[in-house]
């Protein structure tokens, strides 16, 4: 049987079957047992191999097109799509030296963060969606309306936990990964970072040394750097994340360990479910806490959002956050954490730090959560992304210097490009904006002398003539550095 059905459709009792025999047939896509070109059965054949209905089928074939996987011929079938991004090597692990270190580029960060609202420039640079893919106007409703309903109008104080209809609204939406969290496990903070503050903050004193992926989110290595820590970089596979063997050898040297496991910025990389469960295990055992940021965990290409490490968390030693800050609206500071047992603690910093979140804000967001409205735009979202990274990746293709690799994001918001060593991207970057274009150069996102001929591309744009444009001129400037 040509997908192996009967093995992957015993026990599908409680789970759509169509997801099942999708996630089969891309597996064998990805793994090249189905090559660019090759004919798939026809709807029939599948209906017929798997004693499914042929709605079921069909749903099957549109999801894989949907992933960019096959491609329709009128009156031929099926067939496995001629990607782009196979023509175009993947980049290497990355290789981090395995002590502390703190060379943080702290000018090329603000030369960076600088473009941002610089509305006449390309902002390749900056890893939120634009304005134009967002809800705004309903957004505008559920805020004038938290306003009509909220006692004094939202100028009142919310509880020190936070809003209690939007943690239970966030608590529902956790059975989607098998978080099966209650409202009371969550506390809402201003937006992701605020929640990664206070973790780092209830978690480590000044000199403890806290593992992170690499290349990383450089606002994560300047709250560590900001906060005294020290930041060891794990070496990172640009499909499945860190690489485990090395944060096992690293055990002695950590206090803590801060991870993205899904869609992690830049390289876009989830861990696999067997990952996940290997680390939280690893960790637990030796006593050293983890913090989860799943900020980009909404933001999926394939049929099911991935699970996350707090599935896994058997003592409660996983300190979960995310926020709306990369789905829905940035400048609304929305968060939350899931902190274990360290709850009193993180409670403890918000009162000192904070006293309360932003009454309307949150109101405006747990309105728009449960209207159903969310899922819509999510849906839509993610579809826009996947969209921009297949043209990102027939741009490239076509106009970036030979030899250049890029990361195959599974979700999220990044993409990463690494050149040979002749291309450096912080030098890139200043020829780019000459000519109103704002990238990351990869060199922010260590604190290490590495990256220097890498660079991350924010997807989040609206496609468009214009935006094309701006990728090609940017594979162009690069070339003539080769």
């Amino acid at each position: 049987m040509l997908f192996d059905g009967h093995n992957y459709i015993c026990g599908m009792e409680n789970d759509f079957l169509y997801v099942k025999l999708s996630n089969n047939i891309a597996k064998l896509i990805r793994k090249g047992v189905f090559k660019a070109g090759d004919r798939l059965p026809s709807v029939r054949m599948l209906c017929q191999e798997h004693n499914i209905s042929m709605n079921t089928a069909k749903r099957i074939f549109l999801e894989l097109e949907a992933q960019s996987l096959i491609e329709s011929k009128s009156r031929s079938g099926y067939f496995v799509s001629r990607l782009s991004y196979r023509k175009l090597p993947l980049p290497e692990v990355s290789k981090p030296l395995q002590h502390n270190d703190r060379n943080e580029p702290e000018e090329l960060i603000k030369k960076v963060y600088a473009t941002m609202g610089k509305n006449d420039h390309t902002l390749f640079s900056i890893g939120t969606p634009s304005d134009e893919l967002l809800p705004l106007s309903k957004l505008n409703k559920e805020m004038k309306h938290a306003i009509q309903k909220l006692k004094g109008s939202g100028t009142a104080y919310e509880q020190l936990q936070g809003n209690e209809k939007l943690r239970s609204t966030i608590a529902a939406r956790s059975l989607s990964w098998g978080g099966y969290l209650h409202e009371n496990d969550l506390i809402t903070t201003a937006g992701g970072m605020n929640a990664l503050s206070f973790c780092m903050m209830a978690l480590a004193k000044v000199g403890d040394t806290i593992a992170v992926e690499s290349p990383c989110y450089p606002g994560i290595l300047q709250l560590a750097g900001s906060l005294g820590l020290n930041v060891l970089e794990l070496p990172t596979h640009p499909i499945t994340g860190i690489e485990i063997e090395a944060l096992k050898k690293a055990i002695p040297k950590i206090n803590l360990c801060l991870l993205v496991p899904n869609f992690n910025t830049p390289l876009g990389c989830c861990m696999p479910d067997e990952h996940k469960k290997e680390v939280v295990e690893l960790l637990a055992k030796h006593r050293i806490p983890l913090i989860e940021d799943d900020i980009y965990g909404d933001l999926y290409f394939g049929v099911q959002r991935p699970t996350c490490c707090k599935s896994f968390d058997q003592d409660g030693t996983v300190l979960l956050c995310s926020s709306i800050s990369k789905t829905l609206a940035p400048g609304y500071r929305v968060g939350w954490v899931a902190p274990g047992i360290y709850k009193e603690q993180i409670l403890k910093l918000k009162l000192v730090h904070a006293i309360s979140c932003p009454t309307i804000t949150q109101e405006a967001v747990v309105n728009f959560l449960k209207s159903g409205r969310y899922e819509s735009h999510l849906r839509q979202l993610r579809q826009t992304l996947q969209n921009n990274y297949q043209h990102y990746i027939n741009t490239i293709t076509e106009y970036f210097p030979e030899g250049t690799k890029t990361s195959r994001p599974q979700g999220g918001l990044a993409l990463w490009v690494e050149f040979n060593k002749k291309v450096n991207t912080t030098e890139l970057f200043d020829r780019a904006i000459t000519q109103k274009i704002s990238i990351a150069p990869g060199r922010i996102f260590t604190l290490q002398n590495q990256f220097e001929n890498c660079m991350r591309l924010s997807i989040g744009l609206p496609w468009s003539e214009e935006v094309q444009h701006k990728l090609t001129l940017l594979g162009k400037l690069a070339a003539k550095m080769q």
